[in-house]
């Protein structure tokens, strides 16, 4: 069964996201309980109603309660979209996703290409998406996330980040990407900022595929469902 329609009616289609054949890293940036691993999970999702693979990679969170996200969020697809058989979609998405958990202190690089290998050289599960949700940008440096963007480009993955940012920390780098970002920004083809604005949560798009957006994307998260929804 087909989801073109699901696809074509996404907010996220306003954004080049998804575009077959890309390896640029992608990145989510936000204070703590603004949205970042909701806006991940639909970009997952936008991922795999096009018939692509998926590996969630948490970091310092249970498998629980990552599904718990995507299982919300489907729900609320599944209100708001006329959909035909939804055992199916939801069959689907559970075939076409894997959950991955690592301990903080245990995440690299070698660890992650490991146990992809091991995935991909037994048949088990080929992604072609990978969002890594919890990483410490603080406690790394730019070469851990040049080692991650080399594989990407190796393994053809779409890659895409969550990263936290500060009230306190005023340091942003030339093209608006604030802290911890501010000095890797450039390794990334699309950075996301969400930001509350009054009673609105903003998605602002500081880069779409490596191209600075000629005007406001116009998506906000709505602040009840954490959906991505077009400005109002």
């Amino acid at each position: 069964m087909g989801y073109e329609p699901l696809v074509k009616k996404n907010p996220l289609r306003v954004l080049k996201i998804g575009t077959e054949g890309t390896s640029e890293l992608g990145l989510v940036m936000a204070r703590a309980g603004l949205g970042k691993t909701a806006l991940l999970v639909q970009i997952a999702l936008d991922a795999i109603l096009m018939g692509n693979r998926v590996i969630h990679v948490s970091i310092g969170e249970s498998i629980d309660k990552t599904r718990a996200w995507y299982d919300d969020i489907l729900r609320y697809i599944l209100q708001e979209h006329s959909v035909t058989r939804p055992h199916e979609l939801i069959d689907m998405v559970q075939q076409h996703r894997m959950i991955m958990t690592f301990k903080e202190a245990s995440f690299n690089r070698a660890r992650l290409e490991e146990r992809l290998n091991d995935l991909i050289m037994q048949d088990i599960f080929k992604p072609s998406c990978v969002v890594i949700d919890g990483f410490d940008f603080e406690g790394t440096d730019r070469a851990a996330i040049e080692d991650i963007r080399e594989m990407a480009a190796a393994m053809s993955l779409q890659v895409w980040f969550s990263a936290t940012c500060h009230r306190e920390d005023k340091r942003v780098s030339p093209a608006g990407v604030p802290a911890p970002c501010h000095e890797v920004d450039d390794l990334f083809g699309t950075v996301i900022v969400i930001k509350p604005e009054e009673n609105k949560i903003r998605l602002n798009v500081i880069k779409n595929r490596g191209e600075a957006p000629a005007a406001d994307a116009g998506l906000d998260l709505d602040p009840t469902t954490m959906m991505v929804v077009k400005k109002s």
